[in-house]
Order: C-alpha cells, then sequence, then structure tokens
C-alpha cells in the first residue's frame, strides 16, 4: 500500500479524491469534520513545494443542482486550510484544464461537483481520463467512497504511474485491517450510511469475523421496517425489506454475532 510518505510532491501537481460531502444548511457548512479529516494530506504536499487540485461530490444532485455546488464551501475549505482556495465551476473541459495548468506551488482549487455529471457514478472511462489530466500523482483519500467503483475513485486511478493513498485512507484501511485480523474480543462494528444496498458487500465480509454489529444512519430505517417496526416519513429502502431480512438471518446463524438497530 503506496501513501503519501512514498513520494515527494515538490512541483508535482496532486489531484485528490476528497470526500467533501458535507452537511449544508441555507449554503453554509454546518460540520466540517470531513474538511478537516483531509487537512494533514493537503498540507503534506503543499509543504513539499506542490499543488493540489481537490476533487469530490457533494449530495446526489439531478443535473447541476445550485444547492449542490461546491462554491458553497470554497469559504469553509480556505478557512480549515488556512490558505485561500480557488474555485472553478466545472470539473472537466477546457475551463477547468486552463486552471489546474495555471496553478502554482502552494495553490489550491477546488474542482465543481463531480456528480454533476452522470458519468462519475457510471465509471465512465472518458470522463475518469479527462479527470487525469489535471494532475501529476493521484491521491485517494476518500475513505466514504472509496467502495464504488466511479470515474474519480477507482477508474482515474487506471491512468496514472505515481498513484497513492492519502493520510485518512490509509489510517482507516490499517484500522480496518487491525480490527478485521486481530484476535483479540469481542469486536463489535458500527455501520452507518443512507443505504442497505450499497454496505451489503461490507456486511457479508465482516459478520463472520465480528461479534456484534451495530447498525445506524438511514438504511437502520430499512431494517427496523422489515421486522415490522413503525419509521414515520424516515429515509428508507422499501425494496430492500427482504435484504435486510437476509442480513438478519445470515448474522442469527453466527453464534457469537448479534445485531442491533437504532
Amino acid at each position: 500500500m503506496k501513501t503519501l510518505d512514498d513520494y515527494n510532491f515538490k512541483d508535482k501537481q496532486a489531484l485528490i479524491r476528497v470526500d467533501f460531502n458535507v452537511p449544508l444548511k441555507d449554503s453554509k457548512v454546518t460540520d466540517a469534520s470531513r474538511i478537516e479529516a483531509a487537512k494533514p494530506t493537503i498540507i503534506k504536499i503543499l509543504e513539499e513545494g506542490g499543488s493540489v487540485v481537490l476533487m469530490s461530490h457533494l449530495g446526489r444532485p439531478k443535473g447541476k443542482e445550485e444547492k449542490y455546488s461546491l462554491k458553497n464551501i470554497v469559504y469553509k475549505v480556505s478557512e480549515v486550510l488556512g490558505i485561500e482556495t480557488k474555485f472553478v465551476d466545472d470539473c472537466v473541459g477546457d475551463k477547468v484544464k486552463a486552471a489546474t495548468d495555471n496553478l502554482q506551488a502552494g495553490e489550491v482549487l477546488l474542482l465543481e461537483n463531480l456528480r454533476f455529471y452522470d458519468e462519475e457514478t457510471e465509471g465512465d472511462e472518458d470522463f475518469a481520463k479527462q479527470l487525469s489530466e489535471l494532475g501529476d500523482i493521484y491521491v485517494n483519500d476518500a475513505f466514504g467512497t472509496a467502495h464504488r467503483a466511479h470515474a474519480s475513485t477507482t477508474i482515474v486511478a487506471k491512468f496514472f504511474e505515481e498513484k497513492c493513498f492519502g493520510y485518512l485512507l490509509a489510517k482507516e484501511i490499517k484500522n480496518l485491517d487491525k480490527v478485521l485480523n486481530s484476535k483479540e474480543k469481542p469486536v463489535t462494528a458500527i455501520l452507518g450510511g443512507a443505504k442497505v444496498s450499497s454496505k451489503i458487500t461490507v456486511i457479508e465480509n465482516i459478520l463472520d469475523k465480528i461479534d456484534h454489529l451495530i447498525i445506524g444512519g438511514g438504511m437502520a430505517y430499512t431494517f427496523i421496517l422489515a421486522q415490522g417496526g413503525k419509521i414515520g416519513n424516515s429515509l428508507v429502502e422499501e425494496d430492500k425489506q427482504e435484504l435486510a431480512l437476509e442480513i438478519l438471518k445470515k448474522a442469527g446463524s453466527y453464534a457469537t454475532c448479534g445485531l442491533k438497530t437504532f
């Protein structure tokens, strides 16, 4: 596993996939934790004399929705980093290429929401290739989306000889490895997120390695509904109730594994 420490970023431009999917209220960031988590990676590159191009998604836009524009978070990124962050209102195209070509050492540029293009979630290779032209070294530091085969995560990496994990992603991978391969017991995993369908692979892969699994976030309501509970107007995947019951049944097949929804 290559990390930032395997490279010297002097005079290099890093294209970093971050997870800046932060909560907003009235176009203001209400929790900057995800931006703060990426700071060590960004600062390390800048201090070595490199420049940084940041790409992220925000929400689940249907087309180019103004409320999901990353221009709403530029002020907070600048505040957290302590560096004025530039912004370009697109993530591919001539305008973006010009902005990245003009970026100087020590500067940070934030691209527009990747999910303004369907090609991002479709894992489109041409879209990923266009993104790859915006940096010399690819850095993945988006733990929350690393499991998705999107253009800016899995696909774009194909176009780089020099690529690595950022500090945040490397740390999370090491923590997962420690937990899943440790002989210390008991082990409790807490899993959140909106959709059961996007976490099913993770759940199936950890059930036989843990003692307890606590389901939180929006997907907890799918489990609750599947068991006959009331969820009001809460977020739910109604068509995944059977899947939730299958997970519960599988969890019950492990003598020491229990599952709790809250």
